[in-house]
């Protein structure tokens, strides 16, 4: 079954967690630096998509190694969805690639 691209919210959820798990408000404030303040996930796009994305099996909750951090939600990458992070990547990098070619040749 092909993959529906992502849209930059799950895109970057999914880019958040593929190091280590991390809760919604560090998932938002790595959001807000890999992507140079361009992309700006709020609590209701982040908690809504992180509850679609828990559904389709590509991110699950975890805990903390840390007892304090008890109260806060964990979430982490399941092995489908680092598949689903991958494949987007190279369909992306596959766009790029054919902008490329295409400006280049219309010099």
């Amino acid at each position: 079954m092909k993959q529906e691209p992502l849209t930059e919210s799950y895109y970057y959820i999914l880019l958040c967690l593929f190091e280590e798990p991390s809760h919604g408000y560090g998932i938002m404030q790595k959001t807000l630096s890999l992507s140079n303040n361009r992309v700006k996930i709020g609590s209701g796009t982040m908690y809504g998509a992180v509850s679609n994305m828990m559904k389709k099996g590509w991110i699950e909750e975890t805990k903390s190694a840390n007892p304090e951090d008890d109260r806060k939600r964990l979430y982490e990458l399941t092995k489908d969805g680092r598949e689903v992070l991958i494949g987007e990547v190279k369909r992306l990098q596959e766009l790029v690639a054919s902008a490329k070619l295409v400006m280049e040749e219309s010099r």
